[in-house]
């Protein structure tokens, strides 16, 4: 391919995503293939010979689209929404075109000084007093990586990298059981091992971790000569929403000189709405903390903002310099991929430019309110029909109800029926040992015409068992 058929598909391929999200509402929400359905259309031995790309995409259409699940479906209510709203997308094409690896200052300049004033603009944007810096992360998952080898490092007096963990005091981590389960993986890549990840007991409606009970249970650790290393709190937890008293979890932590990070991977775009902030009351004691703007702000996947109370912790634990790597001549340059797992990096701040933009934070909010909004009316429907019980109050967008005094098969073949049906799509989670349906509103694009096609739908199929 030279440089003009690029172009000229570069604008076939525009054309072509424009009118697939204008048409989006036409597919069904969820891909309908059956295990192996893709696989099988495709040969099994690569080409000898270069192929034209009519043929590609005539097989781009033909294989690959019909197992797609569409997350960009305004009607798609499941998990948390992985948003791409158009002008991140823009941006993401322009950094393709670009193609920099991004890490280190020399390396990109653009790259890093955009970061940095993106991550201050989200932190003004989400109300974290000056003083918090941030880097982008490719997903809640690394944030929460890193931090835990903070936690780590920290708690071994920065000698678990030098020395390994053998012969080192057994380290302890505290949470609840509503944190989402990539603080486990962080717990198990870090070596601590899941033995060790404390789940403390919850309590109240919004299933906040009980200070009393963490106070103790670090006590007791102490007590049994275990060294306790720092503690995680969720607002906003994947299952129900649930939200841990930050402030009262924090000033245990403190006490007992633990580092804590905030995982707040979906709810924390919520806190560009004031009004939601007190959900993580007291989150300016934290020492790290994250949230991702590709869940619910818009920014295409993948953007994590991980914000820091003192980075100097973070780089102590991952900062490698080999000479190859080191910008000479220059002093206090950040090169932030001392600040991640991962050396390569890619512009990710770009689509931050670009969306915040476009948007402007009023234009965000309204975004998010509307979503609370309908979410809220939804859940006040369903309870008021004999076909339904709430089991958790809206979080924010976020609440689970199951169909009355159905059983748990009952419910899983619910939502089997609502997805295999199309129109929306729905997942279910575990309370307490009872299956409920999970359904969030988030989608960049979703109006309140679609919530209200989710309402018909969840009525319609439970009142038609068949």
């Amino acid at each position: 391919m030279n440089w003009d058929d690029f172009a000229q598909w570069g604008a076939r391929i525009s054309d072509w995503a424009a009118e697939y999200h204008k048409t989006i509402r036409d597919r069904p929400v969820r891909a309908q293939t059956q295990p192996g359905d893709i696989a099988s259309l495709l040969p099994d031995m690569p080409p000898e010979s270069a192929e034209e790309m009519e043929a590609i995409m005539a097989d781009f259409e033909r294989v690959v689209m019909p197992g797609i699940t569409h997350w960009q479906h305004p009607r798609f209510f499941a998990y948390f929404p992985a948003n791409a709203a158009p002008p991140s997308m823009l941006a993401e094409m322009l950094v393709n075109a670009i193609a920099a690896q991004c890490m280190l200052w020399q390396t990109s300049p653009a790259a890093t000084e955009m970061e940095t004033v993106m991550l201050d603009w989200l932190r003004q944007a989400i109300g974290l007093p000056a003083g918090f810096t941030g880097v982008i992360q490719d997903s809640a998952s690394s944030a929460t990586l890193a931090a835990v080898l903070t936690m780590r490092e920290r708690a071994l007096g920065w000698q678990g990298n030098q020395k390994g963990l053998s012969g080192q005091p057994r380290l302890r981590v505290y949470c609840s059981a509503e944190v989402h389960t990539s603080i486990d993986r962080a717990i198990w890549v870090a070596g601590i091992g899941e033995e060790n990840l404390v789940r403390v007991p919850t309590q109240g409606p919004l299933r906040s971790m009980d200070p009393e009970a963490l106070k103790s249970a670090i006590g007791q650790d102490i007590d049994s000569g275990y060294r306790p290393a720092g503690v995680i709190v969720c607002t906003g937890g994947t299952s129900t929403g649930a939200c841990d008293d930050i402030a009262a979890a924090l000033e245990v932590a403190r006490a007992f000189d633990l580092y804590t990070h905030v995982d707040a991977a979906w709810a924390g775009a919520a806190m560009i709405c004031p009004e939601f902030r007190h959900l993580w009351r007291g989150v300016e004691q934290a020492d790290s903390i994250v949230f991702n703007p590709h869940k619910w702000l818009g920014a295409q996947f993948d953007c994590s903002a991980h914000f820091l109370k003192d980075p100097a912790t973070l780089v102590q634990t991952l900062a490698i310099q080999p000479e190859f790597l080191k910008t000479r001549g220059h002093d206090g340059l950040v090169n932030y991929s001392e600040w991640s797992v991962p050396l390569g990096r890619r512009f990710r701040a770009l689509k931050l430019w670009f969306l915040i933009r476009s948007y402007g934070l009023e234009g965000l909010r309204t975004r998010i309110r509307n979503h609370v909004a309908w979410s809220e009316s939804l859940c006040a429907d369903l309870r008021g029909h004999p076909r339904f019980d709430i089991v958790t109050d809206p979080v924010l967008s976020l609440f689970t109800f199951r169909l009355a005094g159905e059983d748990n098969e009952a419910q899983i073949d619910y939502v089997n029926r609502l997805n295999d049906d199309g129109r929306i799509y729905v997942t279910q989670t575990n309370i307490g040992g009872d299956i409920a349906v999970r359904f969030q509103v988030g989608q960049f694009d979703a109006t309140q015409e679609d919530v209200d096609v989710a309402r018909q739908v969840l009525i319609e199929l439970a009142n038609d068992p068949a």
